[in-house]
């Protein structure tokens, strides 16, 4: 996961600039400040500080998300401290929300207060949705992959993941490959039927993967063989689970069900996955909206994802200028080999595959 950051000193300048300032044009921060625009396409073009950013997301007083289980990549946490940090009351609407979903629910509650704000999307939604979204180029964007973000900003990443597999040691030998888990006396779990649950479908895709590319009918058989031999089942019941890698991890740190569940992304079989931002044209509060993309891309909030164990979008560049979290960063799961990411063709491709055959083949 890529970026760059700018750092720039003030401390001695300022002292220099103060002693010449009879003599010296005046500084960059004499520039004039553009009309308050909570709409705009960029905190400088609309705002000019994040003071005033924060002073016009104050006064509007409220922001409402969709599609943010607390239990998701730390949200609880990110909701509670960009409240507390602003004074902003954040109304979490259709928490359990899929995607495509969170779409559904700006579309029926459009024109009204209650209107979601901001999203929080897979990839194949974003792009699906652009027009619906507001552009938007928050601080940090020149630190965002160029593959997960819209040119005009639009949606762009706050942070990512690896598919991974958790298990029980105790019941299961570290698992070397998608492959091995076809052992007798292994139960399988996907986080939810592939042809509805984007993170099962990813996990189905990560299994289809051989010298680095996918093949939907390679993951799909794999889970048929899964099935036919009786070790295919539910999360609660099973002994390994394909998933996000910050979810496997989240269940690990809590003690959740396997006491000793332990996590591994098999070698040269890792599939990646950014989940975009995205400000709604309609936003009922737009500078809340801004301030909160400014949030979540800002170091501190990029943290908080990577203390939930996801990977933020701008952890190259953090940990370049020293702002990365190196704690939380050492207990993310070990990856091995170049991560794929899937493109819009070949999703497009896989789902259909995935959809005509999972029901004959799985169930």
């Amino acid at each position: 996961m890529t970026k760059r950051a700018c750092v720039v000193t003030i401390s001695s300048a300022a002292v220099l600039l103060f002693a010449a300032s009879a003599c010296s044009k005046p500084s960059s921060s004499d520039k004039p400040l553009p009309p308050l625009n909570p709409r705009a396409d960029s905190l400088e073009s609309g705002f000019g500080t994040m003071d005033r950013l924060v002073e016009a997301a104050k006064k509007e007083g409220a922001l409402t998300v969709v599609g943010l289980p607390g239990g998701w990549v730390g949200y609880k946490e990110i909701i509670a401290r960009f409240s507390d940090k602003y004074g902003i009351k954040v109304t979490s609407i259709v928490p359990e929300a899929s995607s495509k979903q969170e779409i559904d629910t700006a579309a029926r509650l459009k024109g009204t207060n209650q209107a979601p704000d901001v999203f929080d999307l897979s990839l194949e939604v974003a792009v699906a949705d652009a027009k619906l979204f507001a552009p938007y180029r928050v601080t940090g964007w020149a630190d965002i992959p160029d593959e997960a973000k819209e040119q005009r900003g639009r949606w762009f990443a706050a942070y990512g993941g690896y598919m991974s597999i958790g298990y029980d040691p105790r019941k299961v030998p570290a698992p070397a490959s998608y492959g091995a888990l076809v052992r007798p006396g292994t139960i399988v779990a996907l986080p939810g039927d592939p042809r509805r649950v984007a993170s099962a479908f990813s996990a189905v895709m990560a299994a289809s993967l051989g010298n680095g590319l996918p093949n939907a009918a390679r993951g799909v058989d794999l889970f048929a063989r899964l099935k036919k031999g009786g070790m295919l089942g539910r999360p609660d019941q099973a002994t390994a689970v394909v998933d996000w890698d910050y979810m496997n991890a989240a269940r690990a740190a809590s003690g959740r069900g396997a006491a000793a569940w332990r996590v591994t992304i098999p070698k040269n079989e890792v599939l990646a996955s950014y989940y975009m931002q995205a400000i709604s044209a309609d936003a009922p509060h737009p500078a809340a909206a801004r301030l909160w993309e400014e949030f979540l891309l800002s170091d501190e909030g990029q943290n908080l994802f990577l203390k939930a164990y996801a990977r933020p979008a701008r952890m190259e560049a953090m940990e370049m200028h020293d702002t990365l979290d190196g704690d939380a960063a050492a207990r993310l799961p070990e990856a091995s080999g170049d991560p794929v990411i899937l493109n819009i063709p070949e999703q497009d491709q896989a789902k259909s595959y995935v959809t005509a055959h999972w029901a004959q083949m799985v169930g």
